[in-house]
């Protein structure tokens, strides 16, 4: 853990430095839904997008496409490791051994590869960049954590790159100190389970590893496994080195393009596709990696469509909606199905800090069994350390979503109304489909 970041940041001199160095640098979900894409969906041909909802940070001024490039290009040459692919196929994962098929791990070793993208300026003088990707979608999804965390940490390093030496010094100490403080602050709550969920939008990757090991070394230290406060990392590269529990299922992705492959046939189809989707990953996965997300269209039609099989899910993972609300839906939902949620996991995700981390963790003690992804604020938060007192380090709220899937525009509607994406006419139908109202929800920081 003992890491010069100062020195680190001030002496890019090299020809390149990568961000992404393994092709293990992405959140563990994402090799779950690419098992899962390449069994059941290997023909279909999708697009997705970055989008940078910070604004007023001109990416293409700040970053600039070349330096992008040349980062984008280095992660296309990289391959699996033999050492990661035997660490994927013998692994112990959510208790169970074997999840990875070994044609799976065969195709990934030899046929694996990432998709064409383009990368061009936006021609409405807003200063971003725009990142497209197209191709199979085996070849397309993997994109989306290595671009934003590309993304992400480019934009640190130019803001590093003002600063001297003795500044950096500054900087993170007092990032450091602030980390600290949050970890005290957890440690002083019994029972709370949160695991690191940073990785698309980190500070660096230095950095994410430097909190992980900080969370693992001051919250579990002398507790047995069953009694660890941090359960584990999303970052599949860090779970190996470190010898982690590597956290996550799956992500709207997949409910998207089920939708779009389904919404030119009949509505109740489109309406169903929601569940389709599950029945599948049930067919894939099973125990502890059946987490739903229910909120893609919205999550109070979901649950009040949902076939009563999905009730036997192991939990939920709320992402748009207030957890509160949601956590207290889910809850009453199960109990109107006749099970137990003291039984069941509750999983919030967006956004979060640690006093919303502590009060959603009390809110919810006896009731259901709580847990926390705790995000961008654990592995990017520098807001008030810049020693000259600028904001160039806030984190970006950046995205990658699909807008297509063989060639039929893709739609979420959210449970927040802010983070729809899609044509507008699309998510007009959509609405009308499910029968989701649009609500504002809070405003997207992160």
């Amino acid at each position: 853990m003992n890491v010069n970041f100062a020195e680190r940041a001030h002496n890019h001199n090299w020809k390149l430095d990568p961000i992404v160095r393994s092709l293990l640098d992405t959140d563990f979900y994402k090799l779950l839904m690419l098992q899962f894409i390449w069994k059941n969906f290997p023909q279909v041909h999708v697009t997705s997008e970055v989008t940078n909802r910070t604004l007023q940070v001109r990416l293409a001024q700040r970053i600039g496409a070349a330096a992008l490039i040349e980062q984008m290009e280095h992660v296309r040459q990289l391959r699996f490791r033999r050492s990661e692919l035997v660490w994927l196929a013998g692994n112990t994962f959510y208790g169970t051994r074997f999840i990875f098929e070994p044609n799976f791990l065969d195709w990934l070793e030899h046929d694996f590869r990432l998709s064409d993208y383009t990368v061009s300026e936006s021609e409405d003088l807003s200063g971003q960049l725009i990142l497209r990707f197209s191709g199979l979608w085996t070849e397309v999804t993997m994109w989306e954590v290595y671009a934003l965390a590309i993304v992400s940490e480019l934009k640190t390093r130019s803001a590093l790159a003002e600063l001297s030496e003795l500044e950096l010094d500054v900087l993170y100490a007092r990032a450091k100190t602030r980390l600290w403080d949050k970890i005290e602050h957890l440690r002083a709550v019994p029972g709370l389970r949160l695991s690191d969920f940073g990785t698309r939008r980190r500070h660096s990757f230095l950095w994410q590893e430097y909190c992980v090991q900080a969370m693992r070394v001051s919250l579990n230290h002398g507790a047995s496994s069953a009694e660890a406060r941090f359960t584990g990392t999303s970052n599949t590269a860090l779970a190996y080195k470190h010898d982690l529990e590597a956290i996550g299922t799956n992500a709207h992705e997949l409910p998207m393009a089920m939708a779009a492959l389904a919404s030119r046939g009949s509505d109740d189809a489109l309406r169903q596709s929601q569940y389709k989707v599950l029945e599948l990953w049930q067919q894939s996965y099973g125990g502890a990696l059946l987490i739903m997300l229910p909120d893609t269209f919205g999550t109070t039609q979901f649950l009040q469509h949902a076939p009563d099989w999905v009730a036997d899910w192991t939990g939920q993972r709320i992402d748009s909606k207030d957890p509160v609300l949601a956590g207290d839906e889910y809850i009453a939902w199960l109990e109107q199905r006749g099970r137990d949620p003291r039984r069941k996991l509750l999983i919030a995700s967006d956004g979060l800090d640690v006093d919303d981390i502590v009060r959603l963790h009390r809110y919810f003690a006896g009731r259901i069994r709580f847990s926390a992804g705790w995000g961008t604020l654990l592995t990017n938060d520098f807001r008030g350390c810049h020693p000259r007192g600028e904001d160039t380090l806030a984190p970006l709220s950046l995205v990658c979503k699909l807008t297509s899937a063989n060639g039929i525009p893709t739609v979420k509607l959210s449970d927040n109304a802010r983070k729809a994406t899609g044509p507008p006419d699309e998510i007009e139908r959509y609405r009308q489909v499910f029968g989701s109202v649009a609500t504002d929800g809070a405003e997207v920081v992160v």
